[in-house]
């Protein structure tokens, strides 16, 4: 019987199951949302156990549809935030999730005293309000019981991880941010010491190389309706393991992912931690290879709040782009709508988002237009920071509009390729846990792009003037946003009291 392979991805709000046979071709494919609870303005969590009930079922449902039980399961998913546990496994408290906004005031403490700068100048990744780091010094201020109660400050993966398998560690791509020396891959006791959470060191978890490995428990096993013994494996997390899956491995590279979050990916062969501290430093598979990721916090969410505010369904937009020009009629947007603020290619936690522009001319068409077009320079913003040189491979819900991809392809500038349709994140968790295995899959016939979208010369030239003014108004934005330093944390009710 030919060889089946189960990838899982915990995204921030859906879990997806995929199985896949030893080519690469999708047999099937469940996902399931999950919710994300907001306890106070600026705060996002997660619950653990919901999370791994979705797990449980799309896994059951993904592995009935295939008729084909998987010899290998890869686990993949969010990054950053904090998802305290106990010895076993069992959350202590909610999961705080990476677009919480909490640690915002503790950051801004930490820029003005050089911490951002010198942890950047040590690991190539700058601290932003979602990374474990100011999360954990807020819990460290308020909640201290609850980092008592703990013996793991994990990451999402991890947490599944521990309690399918039994096993308590986490890979270099979770561990990356903020903690890691991306060349000895070891937690730096000197940030650690700038952070001031020395004395939590021990609730970090051991860094398993090249990835954290085991077999599901016999109640794993009942829980997700497989064989006890089945081998998994958990990581990259997902914006190392989306690259992977689309094939995206050889330095210069560039892979966008145009999700929740706008991931924008260089494949480096060099850690570099020279210039404004921004963005991520991820370790890959490779000991000699790292991604320069510079995942903006808003991508398709930008968009969708503003088709909820113009009363329009995602299966519109195909419709409003085509009735607005280019550049929108002159509507211009600043896409900075997470009350996170902003991590890359700049970090600006207080970041907010405008819409420019404005008459009694314009239509939703052009407030959709404008969205998507600021959303592509972003994403141009990004890639400059983080050193494109070679291709592109496109991928993430957004890329489900054609009309979408097109502008991202003449905003860029250069052809791009349209990743797997059959969700490249799970892909590459299969990819990342077969080579962790030793087992031989073949990357080129599990990567090929579904097709190229070539950029046409006279949109991108236009787009070239677009962008050159939206780095003029970002610019002017975020001196704007240094001046006034607000915490906007504060300015919706919390569930329960509206």
């Amino acid at each position: 019987m030919a060889a089946t392979y189960l990838g899982i991805d915990l995204g921030t709000s859906v879990t997806k199951a995929v199985v896949l046979d030893e080519n690469g071709t999708q047999l099937a494919a469940r996902t399931r949302r999950t919710k994300l609870h907001r306890p106070a303005p600026g705060h996002f969590e997660q619950d653990p156990e919901e999370v791994l009930r979705s797990v449980a079922d799309v896994t059951r449902a993904a592995v009935a549809a295939a008729g084909a039980t998987p010899g290998l399961i890869g686990l993949t998913g969010q990054g950053d935030g904090v998802w305290l546990t106990d010895e076993h496994g069992h959350a202590v408290r909610r999961a705080v999730s990476w677009m919480d906004a909490r640690g915002a005031s503790t950051l801004r403490r930490w820029r003005d005293q050089g911490v951002v700068a010198k942890v950047f100048r040590r690991t190539g990744n700058a601290i932003f309000p979602g990374s474990a780091a100011p999360i954990l010094a807020w819990l460290e201020e308020h909640e201290p019981a609850s980092l008592d109660r703990a013996a793991t400050a994990a990451y999402c993966k991890d947490f599944v991880m521990q309690r399918l398998s039994g096993l308590r560690a986490t890979d270099a791509s979770d561990a990356s941010l903020p903690f890691l020396d991306p060349v000895t891959r070891e937690y730096d006791q000197d940030v650690l010491s700038w952070c001031g959470l020395s004395h939590r060191a021990d609730l970090l978890a051991p860094i398993a190389k090249p990835l954290p490995g085991g077999t599901l428990t016999n109640a794993a096993g009942d829980l997700l309706g497989l064989p006890a013994g089945t081998p998994i494996s958990a990581g990259p997390f997902d914006l190392p393991a989306s690259a992977l899956g689309a094939g995206v491995t050889a330095p210069g590279d560039g892979h966008l992912t145009v999700g929740t979050t706008l991931a924008c990916q260089v494949v480096v062969d060099a850690v570099r931690t020279t210039g404004e501290p921004a963005g991520m430093t991820l370790a890959t598979l490779e000991p000699d290879r790292w991604l320069r990721a510079m995942p903006a916090t808003v991508g398709t969410a930008a968009l969708d709040w503003v088709l909820d505010l113009v009363g329009r369904p995602v299966d519109a937009v195909e419709g409003l782009l085509s009735d607005s020009p280019p550049l929108a009629r002159g509507v211009t947007c600043l896409p900075y709508f997470s009350p996170a603020g902003e991590r890359a290619p700049f970090l600006e936690p207080g970041a907010r988002a405008r819409v420019d522009g404005l008459t009694l001319n314009t239509d939703r068409a052009d407030l959709v237009r404008a969205t998507c077009e600021a959303v592509a320079y972003a994403a141009r913003h990004c890639f400059a920071a983080a050193g494109l040189t070679g291709e592109i491979t496109l991928g993430g819900g957004g890329t489900r509009s054609a009309a979408w991809s097109r502008i991202f392809a003449d905003v860029l500038g250069r052809p791009v390729r349209l990743a797997w349709d059959s969700e490249p994140t799970a892909r590459g968790a299969v990819l990342a846990a077969a080579h962790a295995a030793g087992h031989r899959l073949d990357p080129i016939a599990w990567t090929a792009p579904t097709r190229v979208i070539e950029p046409d010369s006279e949109r991108a030239a236009r787009y070239d003037d677009g962008f050159a003014n939206f780095l003029t108004r970002v610019s002017a934005a975020r001196a704007s946003w240094q001046e006034t330093g607000t915490d906007h944390t504060t300015t919706r009710p919390a569930e329960g009291q509206r």
